[in-house]
This record gives structure tokens, sequence and C-alpha cells, in this order.
């Protein structure tokens, strides 16, 4: 047995005895990435369009990155939120600045963002009603995900989520996306914001329409709730627009980031918008290692090469014919495909079946993606993919569809 061999089958012992099992077991082990390409621990060479799960928005191993990385762990990687780090500042200004005028929290994850935005809902109810508990409510949205918090799972309607772990949180309403009457129909005296994603991914990548948000605003500027948007996957340039809800034209009262503001280090962030800032006050919220020196230097690199290589430009530029080239597949397999939905480098393709053996195939010809719910395949390509390289996925995803035809 080679020395590569040895190491594959350590590494599969060692997730089947140690890790816990609240994943699937994984097919490969990833050794190293480099642009869009992963190799896994054979040598054999992927195109990674999972991208971590929307998150290497700049690729696997920038050297821009890498660089800020590695300079910033030499110098000081961590010190809490007792003291201040000039990172810290600069990088809450840099999203100032996108977002419009307001204050940031930093924290580690999507999940930890979503749950300061439903405290910050609690917190609007109590200035909105006068008392603590009267006014709670949160609408959501059909098919949301949210994440595996209490919090989180409370504003996912999907019982693979929810199921073990009843009781959860009261005080959460579901109306359709994309259909305005039924978020109006659940509005009344209890309600204290509206919180949905601006772009669904995890329950099968449905966008919000632009009118759709532009009612939403203009319901809770009526009714005095806050309009809390959920960008963690659909945020960061992966649509074209640093923000997802940028192409409505619309201003939230606050928004969830993560996953692609790291570039691949893990962090997450809530801004709110001045009407709301002071809601939170010292001792009501508070993390470890959000926003440490290092989670501060990726993310400001990660945003620099976004900014200085246009990429928010170059999504937007050649997703169209990607797109147009993924629905040539659908005409050319109805029986298999029937369509896509999207915006930018954020597709599902919707599968007339299960996923998993569509997924399997890809990966063995080469491609990674994750799927999503209700039987889509995503495609989430680094914010660099080439038009080679989207290209080239989608003949990959040809040759898969013309195998499983015969």
């Amino acid at each position: 047995m080679s020395q590569n061999q040895i190491a594959q089958t350590a590494a599969e012992a060692a997730y089947d005895s140690y890790v816990l099992r609240n994943y699937g077991r994984p097919a490969i082990t990833l050794a190293r990435g480099e642009g869009c390409r992963v190799w896994d621990d054979a040598g054999k060479r992927y195109l990674d369009f999972a991208s971590g799960i929307a998150v290497n928005a700049v690729g696997h191993c920038h050297p821009r990155w890498v660089r800020a990385v590695s300079e910033q762990a030499a110098t000081l990687a961590h010190v809490s939120n007792l003291y201040r780090n000039p990172l810290q500042g600069e990088l809450a200004r840099r999203l100032v600045v996108q977002a419009g005028p307001g204050r940031v929290f930093f924290c580690n994850s999507g999940a930890e963002a979503n749950e300061g935005l439903l405290k910050l809902a609690r917190l609007h109810g109590i200035r909105k009603s006068g008392e603590e508990g009267k006014c709670h409510k949160v609408i959501c949205a059909k098919s949301a995900f949210h994440g595996r918090t209490f919090g989180g799972m409370s504003a996912t309607p999907q019982e693979k989520i929810q199921k073990g772990f009843r009781p959860l949180l009261s005080g959460f309403e579901f109306g359709e996306l994309n259909n305005l009457e039924s978020f109006e129909a659940l509005v009344d005296d209890r309600t204290a914001a509206i919180f949905i994603e601006t772009i669904q991914g995890e329950g099968g990548v449905h966008p919000a329409t632009s009118d759709f948000l532009r009612g939403l605003r203009a319901l809770c500027d009526r009714h005095n709730l806050l309009l809390i948007l959920d960008e963690v996957q659909c945020g960061i340039g992966r649509t074209g627009r640093f923000f997802a809800f940028d192409h409505a034209r619309v201003r939230p009262d606050a928004i969830g980031m993560a996953k692609g503001l790291g570039g691949g280090f893990p962090i997450g962030a809530i801004w709110i918008g001045e009407s709301a800032a002071d809601l939170f006050q010292p001792g009501m919220h508070g993390t470890t290692f959000g926003g440490t020196p290092l989670a501060c230097a990726a993310s400001l690199a990660t945003l620099d090469i976004i900014a200085d290589e246009k990429l928010c430009e170059h999504v937007a530029r050649v997703s169209g014919p990607w797109h147009a080239a993924l629905a040539r597949l659908a005409e050319e397999f109805p029986a298999q495909l029937t369509g896509l939905r999207g915006v930018g480098f954020l597709v599902g393709l919707q599968l007339t079946s299960e996923p998993p053996p569509y997924i399997a195939a890809l990966r063995e010809a080469g491609l990674l993606a994750p799927l999503a719910g209700g039987n889509v395949i995503r495609l989430l390509p680094p914010l660099i993919a080439s038009e080679l390289e989207l290209a080239e996925s989608v003949e990959i995803l040809r040759r898969v569809f013309a195998a499983k035809a015969t």
C-alpha cells in the first residue's frame, strides 16, 4: 500500500471513529485548492462549484488573501471585544458604506447573525408596544432556512430541520414567498418584524422578486415593522451586486451576512440601520470570537479583491450567457431537468427526480455541487470563475445528463 493510500485510509478511519455523525459519510477527502479547483487526497482534480457552500468567494488560496491572513496571524490573532482592534472598525466602516448609515456587529457564522437579528426584532417589539412579550411575532417565508440554532430553526418551517427539537420558540408565522397578500394577512399588533432571505438557498434557490421586496418595505413602513433580510448565502457579490436586495433598490432595516464575507475564514455580521441601531445597549449581546483581527483581515482582503478585480461586474457580465447555456440543457434533457432559477452565481437546477445520484455522478465527472431542497442541484461558483470554467461546468453537466438518459 502506498503512503497516499495509507493516509487516505487513516483519514477515513478517523472520520468513521471520532467525528459526530450529523452529516452523511463524506465521499472524498479534499487535500488542497487553488482558484476554482480542488484536489482530493488521491490527486484527482475537481471544478469546485460548491465553494464551501458559497463561502470561498474569491476562490481557494488567492495570493492576496493568503498574504493578508498570514501577516495578521503573525501579528495579532485574537484580543476579544473588551479591546478595540483597528481592523474591526475599518471593516465595519466598509460594510456601512455598502449598506447605508448604521452600525455593525460581528460574529462567527450566519446562524449567529440570524440569532442576533431575531433578538433585534424582540427589542423593536418592546419599543413599539411599550412592554416586553406583547409584540414579538416575526413573519418569515415558507421554505426558508435561517440556521440550526433554536431561533434559526423556529424561523425555518422545514420538518427535516425542526424534527427532534420541539418545543421551538413561539412567535413565528409564515407567508408565501412573492405573495405580498399572504404576508399582509399575517400582520397584527403582535408583529415586530418581517424576516426573509432575499434568495432562498437551502430551500431550493427561490429569489424574492423586486416587486415583492418593495411591497414588503412599504408594508413594514405602514405598520412600524422591521424589514430584516438574510443575505448569508446570496450576499457579498454572489448575484452581481454586493447585496442581492440591491437589484430591487430597497433598503432593509437590518441585514445578516456571513459565508462569502471572510473568503474562507469564519466571520458573520449584522448591519442595523440608524433607526434601530440604538436598540442594543451594553450587555445585551456579545461574542468571544466575533470580529477578531484575524477574521477582519481575511474579510478586508476579500472585499479588496472583490472591489479591485471588479468581481461584481464580472459576475453580472458572465452569468447571463452561463444561465442561457444551462437553460439549453433543460431543452436537451426535459425528462431530467425542467429549468433553472437564480441570479448571478447562485443557480438552482430543478430536477425531475432525487438529486443524490446526479450529485455523485457530477463528482465522479469532476464537478462539485451541493443539493438544495425540492430536488435541486445548486451551483455556487467562486466569484472569480472564468467563462471557460463556467462553460466546463455546462459540459460536465451535459455529459452526466446524457449518461443518465441512456
